[in-house]
């Protein structure tokens, strides 16, 4: 019996892995409560005709009864109320990830970090169906691993997981171990919720916690400390440096005698290391040089992830609203080069707004800035770079499609969270597109 069936179990969150997580210990003989402050729309109706009790409470009160375990949705912090409440009570405390890992039957592979790591799990989902190789996508990348476990014959044995990890879902594990884990970058992200740099760091180590010598090893770039990496694990670095064990350079990514030539998004200094990255897990799994090589050149962009939308009136138009950090807009000027028109703006989520002094100086012809940040953006930048307050983003798309050229490049790499202005940043980037279609067609 697996450790968790038959439990008497409160699940924090009625979202998507709350869920999940739900009706995988409802089959293992559980009895099952799910609670959250609002329950979405038909939801309630929905679980509760599952033998699931669907409760409702505020924020500050956790629900009574004989629980026994907790399960926490990753939207629901350390320092929560109902979360601090449960480790009063002394009740056992786990991550969706962490229960969904007790089940599955499958291999583990995972990846954290704080930018890209959904464009690596997708390019090596894609490698991996093109080498024939049995996987499936989960975790943090929109399909809960409890999901999978339950829909994948006998819990996914004989299929590899390729995992993407948040440092939500990592605040609760305990013994999930991945075959291969990797921590992609550490750049500041989540600071409301984790406070420090050094506790967000800490959080995305335990990836690696239970790995286990012998049948795992973890990757890391050479910068980040190895600390936390279990003794007897092996550690393979990645990046563009001559020591790294894998190296992206030139173009390809070498590893001793082997050389993968990387074609398409990842074929630049920025991404280059999550090629090598990708290269190293897939070679490890054992899938030959020309598959990967086909992977990478192949490979088409996730949406919102420096996706190229086509060109209008002979400007390229780039949609690139996942980036939600002023990291994430340099890395996206870096690629890019020159003859930029960027559109950057939104609520901030950080303070120190200078370091793009390099970028905005090289990179941005002129810049259109949007929301809360419009202000602070224009003071900062003003000196660097052309700046327009534009406020939303119908304003900044016009401003900027009667100043570019044939051969200029449109980019919205907003450096901010969307919150101000939209629901999500996947509504901001459709949006975006709306608003360019309004000046001709895309082609």
């Amino acid at each position: 019996m697996a450790r968790y069936d038959n439990r008497n179990t409160l699940i924090l969150g009625a979202g998507r892995s709350g869920l999940a997580a739900a009706r995988l210990l409802l089959e293992r003989g559980g009895r099952v409560a799910v609670v959250d402050e609002e329950w979405p729309n038909d939801a309630l109706a929905t679980f509760s005709t599952e033998g699931i009790s669907c409760l409702t409470s505020d924020h500050d009160h956790l629900p009574d009864g004989a629980y026994d375990l907790v399960v926490v949705s990753p939207s629901f912090g350390l320092t929560h109320p109902w979360v601090q409440t449960a480790q009063q009570r002394g009740l056992a405390i786990i991550s969706e990830l962490e229960l969904a890992a007790n089940y599955w039957k499958g291999e583990i592979i995972a990846v954290t970090g704080s930018k890209g790591k959904s464009s690596v799990i997708k390019c090596m989902a894609d490698i991996l169906t093109l080498a024939n190789v049995p996987a499936t996508i989960a975790g943090n990348y929109g399909i809960p691993l409890c999901t999978r476990v339950l829909e994948l014959p006998n819990a996914g044995e004989g299929v590899i997981a390729v995992t993407e990890v948040s440092s939500f879902q990592l605040e609760h594990t305990r013994t999930f171990a991945p075959t291969l884990a990797a921590i992609l970058n550490i750049q500041a992200d989540h600071l409301d919720r984790h406070d420090t740099l050094e506790a967000y760091s800490a959080l995305k180590h335990k990836i690696f916690q239970a790995q286990v010598a012998g049948k795992a090893t973890a990757f890391l770039p050479k910068e980040i400390s190895i600390l936390g990496v279990p003794q007897g694990v092996p550690v393979e670095t990645f990046g563009t440096k001559p020591w790294d064990t894998w190296r992206f350079y030139n173009g390809a990514v070498v590893h001793g005698d082997l050389s993968v030539k990387v074609e398409g998004i990842f074929n630049n200094k920025v991404l280059g290391p999550a090629a090598a990255l990708i290269t190293a897990m897939m070679t490890h799994l054992k899938v030959e040089p020309a598959i990967i090589e086909q992977g990478f050149a192949q490979f088409q962009p996730l949406p919102h992830r420096m996706q190229l939308l086509g060109e209008c009136n002979g400007v390229r138009i780039i949609d690139d609203s996942k980036a939600t950090s002023l990291t994430a807009t340099q890395a996206a000027l870096k690629i890019l080069g020159d003859k930029v028109h960027l559109i950057a703006g939104g609520r901030l989520k950080e303070d120190d707004l200078d370091f793009l002094d390099l970028e905005l100086s090289t990179a941005v012809t002129q810049a259109y800035l949007i929301g809360e940040a419009e202000g602070p953006l224009f003071e900062a930048w003003q000196d660097l770079c052309p700046c327009q307050r534009c406020g939303t983003m119908d304003v900044a798309v016009a401003q900027a499609m009667a100043a570019a050229k044939p051969g200029d490049i449109l980019l919205l790499s907003p450096g901010c969270a969307s919150f101000d202005q939209y629901p999500g940043m996947a509504k901001r980037g459709e949006h975006f597109k709306t608003c360019v279609a309004q000046h001709g067609e895309l082609r």
